[in-house]
């Protein structure tokens, strides 16, 4: 097959990543086109393209826009190129709004035409800086979508912020229900007795839909982004979220969820919320500590509510062959979790996002040991759509463990709500009915989401998946696939 592959730089054309993706899906699905990648020639980007067998012009900056085709045969090429121009143009295409108003240029400016409510920043790391600062200075809460935002940058906002009595959510605070509203990737839920204090955005996903099975509502969840109980940050934002649930009379139970925190931030937090009169239940990930799962049958149990049986469909065979468990992750909590679960049986986990430093995994993010690996830390979304929302690198990364003979078992975690793929199960479901390998699948989410909980769980438990809604749970039962249990 005489195929054609085709490369060219637009300089100083840009385009936000979800945009792009969403270009890219539109030109693949012409005739003649095989593959196409519309993306900012970012260093991960520009490695992605290669991995795919196109050649990138070497002089590529960060500041030019990379159009990759690979087409049936040259005459698909004019096509496919007025198909980029259409897409761009028509994902730039804006509804028109009263002319007798120009747009606001800036942040603050923006505010000042409506004086109350929350600021939402989605905008490169490096600029969130200046949009978040405008924000405080008009006396706004802010919440920072925006991931790579550098540490001491997060530090100043946030001491701003306690100053002023405002709250920070964020940097990388990518799941809140505030007002009843969700924000970012958050599950559709009921209003309810639980107000969530949310240090890691994919583990507040995971209570939000716990919950929720269990037919508990939740009124608040205020992120706080994930560094915010470590030692350089010391919770700033948690309190402040913490003082406010605890000042609403809607609330009757307050749950803190989080990453591993530093030790001496997670004593301080404790002696913290102990002075609160709302009580105070601490999902805090560690080592020895409770998983996310047996923290929400607590809560249920504070609350007086009965602990369901968490669902479980399909069922995955024993491993035959492999010696190594692979995850393959769009959730960094849900990664810990799971490293923490199956560390503690199986031995070291190699990570990305590693446990301990020693642990950590290359450039590759492949080690002859068992991996787990998270697609949404801040190193492998610098120019590309969150994971959650663009498929395209963990599914690569699913072949290479399918195809490595020393796989036994793939772990993978699906989050469902608003701002994530409308059907990630119809991108999931031919790569994990590819797999020779059980698959195990954390399926988060709530009946109300968008992408629709029941049709997720029957398409990927036709793929072949067994499907859980406890990520623990499905962490658990992949140990027992490695150890040849049925």
């Amino acid at each position: 097959m005489n195929t054609l592959s085709h490369v060219e730089l637009r300089p100083g054309a840009y385009a936000d990543s979800v945009t792009l993706l969403q270009v890219s899906r539109a030109v693949q699905g012409l005739n003649g086109v095989l593959a196409a990648q519309v993306a900012m020639a970012t260093g991960l980007n520009v490695e992605v393209l290669t991995e795919m067998g196109f050649e990138v012009p070497p002089d590529a900056t960060t500041n030019d826009l990379v159009v990759a085709l690979r087409l049936a045969d040259a005459s698909a090429l004019e096509a496919a190129l007025a198909g980029v121009e259409r897409a761009l143009k028509d994902a730039n295409r804006r509804e028109s709004g009263p002319s007798e108003l120009a747009a606001p240029r800036t942040t603050a400016s923006a505010l000042r035409r409506a004086p109350e409510g929350l600021a939402l920043i989605s905008v490169p790391g490096a600029s969130a800086l200046v949009e978040a600062m405008d924000a405080l200075d008009a006396g706004h809460d802010v919440m920072i979508f925006s991931d790579n935002v550098p540490l001491d940058q997060e530090l100043t906002l946030k001491r701003t912020a306690t100053e002023r009595g405002l709250l920070v959510m964020g940097p990388d605070c990518g799941t809140a229900v505030v007002g009843g509203l969700g924000l970012g990737f958050a599950n559709t839920v009921e209003p309810g007795p639980v107000g969530i204090v949310a240090a890691s955005g994919t583990g507040c996903q995971q209570l939000l839909a716990l919950l929720d099975h269990a037919g508990v509502g939740v009124t608040s969840a205020l992120g706080v982004g994930g560094r915010d109980l470590s030692a350089e940050v010391r919770g700033l934002s948690t309190r402040e979220a913490l003082r406010r649930l605890d000042a609403d009379p809607a609330v009757e139970l307050i749950v803190v969820v989080s990453k591993p925190p530093a030790k001496e931030v997670a004593t301080e937090l404790r002696a913290y919320s102990d002075g609160l009169d709302t009580p105070v239940e601490l999902a805090l990930l560690g080592a020895g500590r409770p998983d996310l799962t047996a923290a929400t049958e607590r809560v249920l149990t504070r609350l007086g509510r009965e602990v369901p049986t968490w669902p479980v469909t399909g069922k995955a065979t024993a491993a035959t062959s492999g010696q190594f468990l692979r995850g393959l992750f769009v959730g960094g909590t849900l990664c810990d979790e799971a490293m923490l679960i199956a560390s503690s049986v199986l031995g070291p986990v190699r990570s990305n996002i590693p446990l301990s430093p020693e642990l950590a995994l290359g450039a590759d993010l492949t080690a002859a040991d068992h991996t787990m690996v998270d697609f949404g830390d801040d190193a492998l979304t610098a120019g590309r759509a969150h994971p959650m929302i663009d498929a395209t690198l963990r599914l690569d990364h699913l072949a290479r463990a399918a195809a490595d003979e020393t796989t036994a078992v793939i772990l993978l975690d699906v989050v469902l709500g608003h701002g994530s793929e409308p059907d990630p199960a119809a991108l999931l479901g031919p790569a994990i009915a590819a797999v020779r390998q059980p698959v195990v699948v954390a399926l988060v989410g709530t009946d109300a989401d968008p992408q629709g909980l029941e049709g997720q769980v029957r398409a990927l438990v036709a793929a072949g998946a067994e499907v859980h809604l406890s990520n623990a749970g499905a962490t658990r039962r992949a140990i027992e696939l490695m150890k040849g249990q049925s």
